[in-house]
Formats: C-alpha cells, structure tokens, sequence
C-alpha cells in the first residue's frame, strides 16, 4: 500500500512586529538615557560601601576640588528660575536668551558677575576656560549661599518639593574648605544633606 505524502508547509515567521517592537524599545532607552556629564573639576572621591541612586530631579550638587567649588542644580525649569532669583539678588538684567542659555548649562564653577561673559562664549571655549569656583566665604562674600537659597524657592515654587543637597568633595580636599561649605548650608538650616563617594569592596 502506498504512503500517503505530506504536503510540506512554509515554517517562516514574520518578524516585522518583533523588529518594530525592539526598534521602539531601544529608542525609549536611548532618548530617556541620561548621560554621564564630565565634571569641570578633578575630584578624586572617597569610597563607600552603600549604593543609593543619585535622584534626577529636586537635587544639587557641590562639587568641591583644589579650594574650588562648583555648583549645580537637576532640571532646566528649576535653573531658570534659580538664576532668575541671582538676578534680583544681585541687580543684574539678563536676557531671555542668556536664561534659557544658563538653563543648559550643567554646573556653573565662577563668580555671578563673571556669568554675562561666560554665556557669551562658545561650548568650546568654555570647556579650555580655567574654574574659578564660586565664592564662598564666611563674610558678605558667600554667592554659594545665594545659589543654594535660590536654587530651593526654586525647586518649591516649580516642583513644590524641598530641594536634596550633595557635597562631591576630593578625598584630599583640606578640611576648612568642606567646613565652610557646611557651615554655609546650617546658615540656612540645611543640616541633612548627603555627601557623593565612589563604591568600593565591602571588606569580607
């Protein structure tokens, strides 16, 4: 008796729905990425053994390297208002244009007065300009006390929440310099806050 053959079918899957779905899922992680922003001074950050995520938004950052600080806030919506607050602060007219240029900025390291002229530069000749660092001081001269102060209306009257406050010191640093840091934020009643440190091995 013969044996009955078995039409043989195609076994080819279409894949279109698979790509487009990995298509969009590697764009959603490339424009919601983040990425790491080179730090305009060298600090090298002492090691801790607790990991807890940086927050990406409500937070600021003081970098502290070579006597110089550096400061810096999460979100355009908050440093726009935060330089709005140096400007009445200190009587200086900035343009819409120079706000919205400081807005995209990550850090800002030199004196306020020094900000017109720096945001006049090219992205180039920022980055080969020297950091000055922003005065801090225990006098009248403290701008960082302002840019901090600012920086937290800011985040109140943008996102309604109080701003988290980070030190990012050098290892090395000399101990006055972190103490008048400290010193400036208790001026204002900011006595929790945290302080930035590279992961190492938990000693077994």
């Amino acid at each position: 008796m013969a044996r009955a053959k078995v039409s043989r079918k195609s076994t080819a899957i279409d894949m279109t729905a698979m790509c487009d779905v990995a298509f969009l899922l590697l764009t959603f992680f490339i424009l919601s990425a983040k990425p790491k922003v080179q730090d305009p001074l060298h600090a090298d950050i002492p090691a801790s053994t607790t990991i807890q995520a940086l927050p990406e938004t409500d937070f600021s950052s003081l970098l502290v390297s070579q006597g110089k600080v550096v400061f810096s806030v999460e979100g355009t919506d908050v440093r726009m208002e935060t330089l709005r607050g140096m400007a009445d602060q200190y009587k200086i007219n900035f343009t819409p244009e120079e706000i919205k240029q400081f807005a995209g900025l990550d850090s800002y390291g030199y004196s306020i007065q020094f900000l017109k002229q720096y945001l006049a530069m090219s992205n180039q000749d920022r980055a080969k300009y020297p950091v000055t660092g922003v005065p801090v001081d225990t006098t009248d001269n403290n701008e960082l006390f302002w840019w901090v102060k600012n920086a937290r209306k800011a985040d109140k009257l943008v996102h309604n929440k109080e701003l988290k406050v980070a030190i990012k010191g050098d290892s090395k640093e000399e101990y006055p310099t972190i103490a008048k840091i400290i010193k400036t934020l208790q001026k204002q009643e900011v006595n929790k806050f945290g302080l930035i440190t590279s992961l190492k091995t938990v000693a077994k």
